[in-house]
C-alpha cells in the first residue's frame, strides 16, 4: 500500500500541498501591526504558499507524465 502512494510524483504533490498550507497559515494567522519583522514573515507565506502551488503543479504533472499507458490494439478485422 504505502508503495502505490509513493509513486512518482506523489511526493512533490504532498510536500507542495503542505508548502501551501504553511503559507496560508503563515499569511492569514501573522498580524504585523507595523513590526517590519513580522512583515517579512508575512511576505515569506506568501512566497510558501506560490512555491508550494508550483510544487504540487509539477507534482502533478509528474505523475501523469510516468502513469503506464495500455497499448494500442491495432485490430483492424470486422
Amino acid at each position: 500500500m504505502w508503495l502505490d502512494v509513493m509513486k512518482a510524483g506523489m511526493p512533490w504533490v504532498m510536500i507542495g500541498t503542505s508548502m501551501f498550507i504553511l503559507g496560508l497559515v503563515l499569511f492569514y494567522v501573522i498580524i504585523p501591526n507595523g513590526n517590519k519583522d513580522l512583515e517579512n514573515v508575512k511576505n515569506i507565506g506568501t512566497f510558501v504558499g506560490l512555491s508550494g502551488m508550483g510544487v504540487t503543479l509539477a507534482g502533478i504533472v509528474l505523475r501523469l507524465i510516468s502513469r503506464n499507458e495500455q497499448p494500442i490494439k491495432e485490430n483492424y478485422d470486422v
